[in-house]
């Protein structure tokens, strides 16, 4: 079986099943990326390609995803024939993100091999970023711009032959003629090896003794420090968590830059400018910002978290989030309609609104305090995880029949392969 990944940022949504196929052997595995120094996996051909164009900066605005997205897609293109040229590889299914254009022109180099596209967003008014925040104007423009930046769904949706969202809230996102269409399922999240840790600590070096599950840890995790994911929010709640609880701890995971929605225009980021909005209020020797650590000590932190937030605005759920469940973590998150479909108030963790600072520190003080109140959340959490988001036992399983469904018997994957 030949199978070619695609996808700018590699391994992306793969990771989980390149190294299943990869450790049931017996396929040949190219992938296909932007990133210039991808992750290696023994055994897979990585071939690491250039857009052929890119807009300028002064590019109009309404065609400038779309320009990207067609010089991404050619690069793409062209790199895929280059590989069956050089090295004899045409691939019996190609599946890849859609998102930035990369497999627009897979029809035009192999037509009669089939694609499984990864959709994950679609640009609405309503239900996502954009006006969610009272604070932010939304400009006049934004419904051509959104509308604009679709082009590229709404020309691969005719690419692929089959869709992927991995949420039912990301799905409906997309215009109701996309839906037969696509399959829902996530990417998996690995329950068997994401498991709670009774005995976890974690060493900081301003204090003389190690955090374990005994002390007061509060936890917060994104990739960015930004708007979208909260940040703002949290650090608004901090002042009367601290107060309150005088020996928590609160420890803060992501970078200063921003994944998603728009910059701070202090220079320092957000970070600066919600230290100087609420600074004088919070005890900085009992808040930590890590930056972005490695895989494992990620983990590490969320098994000793007696406390772990999440916030999100209305957009693409964060892998944290179901890891963090899968680890049995009790979490305090945004009431917003993608955390919904993953945590329901009072059994598998608490919601407040995003909105709301005062009532995200009131929640995050109640569990601190009684931890014993809020113990049936973290298993709870990880069955549900475990139930219906297992890369093994429900995700894996229903990504190879979609595959097969699309490969002649002869080509098909099994489980026990």
């Amino acid at each position: 079986m030949k199978l070619l990944f695609v996808h700018q940022n590699m391994p992306g949504q793969y990771r989980e099943i390149v190294q299943w196929l990869l450790a049931t052997g017996g396929h040949e595995i190219a992938f296909l990326t932007q990133r210039r120094n991808p992750p290696k996996f023994d055994g897979v051909r990585t071939v690491i390609y250039k857009p052929h164009h890119v807009p300028g900066k002064d590019a109009y605005g309404l065609s400038k995803v779309w320009e990207a997205a067609t010089g991404s897609g050619f690069g793409a293109a062209a790199a895929a024939r280059k590989l069956e040229r050089d090295h004899g590889f045409k691939p019996d299914i190609v599946v890849g993100h859609v998102g930035w254009g990369e497999l627009t022109f897979f029809k035009q180099v192999w037509p009669d091999v089939p694609i499984i596209g990864y959709f994950e967003y679609y640009y609405n008014l309503q239900g996502g970023l954009v006006g969610f925040d009272p604070a932010e104007t939304v400009s006049d423009h934004a419904p051509f711009l959104m509308q604009a930046r679709n082009a590229v769904p709404l020309a691969n949706i005719e690419t692929v032959d089959l869709g992927q969202c991995p949420t039912l809230w990301q799905r409906d996102r997309f215009p109701a003629s996309f839906h037969d269409r696509m399959y829902v399922c996530h990417d998996g999240i690995r329950t068997d090896k994401l498991v709670p840790k009774a005995d976890a600590s974690l060493s900081l070096g301003r204090l003389d003794h190690p955090l374990t599950r005994q002390d007061e840890v509060v936890t917060y995790v994104a990739r960015n420090l930004e708007k979208t994911r909260g940040f703002h929010v949290l650090m608004r709640a901090l002042p009367r968590i601290l107060q309150e609880r005088p020996k928590a701890r609160v420890l803060i995971i992501g970078g200063n830059d921003v994944s998603y929605g728009s910059k701070s225009e202090r220079p320092g980021g957000l970070r600066r400018e919600m230290e100087e909005e609420v600074g004088r209020d919070i005890d900085w020797n009992r808040v930590h910002f890590l930056g972005q650590i490695p895989y494992p000590e990620f983990q590490n932190l969320v098994q000793l978290s007696r406390c772990h937030i999440y916030l999100t605005m209305p957009f693409v759920l964060s892998w944290s989030l179901m890891e963090a469940m899968a680890m049995q973590a009790t979490i305090v998150a945004s009431d917003v309609l993608p955390v919904r479909e993953v945590i329901t108030h009072g059994e598998t963790g608490m919601l407040v609104d995003f909105h709301d600072p005062t009532a995200l520190a009131q929640q995050v003080i109640d569990v601190v305090s009684d931890p014993g109140a809020f113990a049936h959340l973290g298993p709870a959490a990880r069955g549900h995880i475990v139930q219906h988001h297992d890369f093994l036992t429900c995700c894996l399983p229903e990504h190879l029949a979609r595959i097969n469904g699309l490969l002649p018997k002869a080509k098909e994957i099994t489980m026990d392969a």
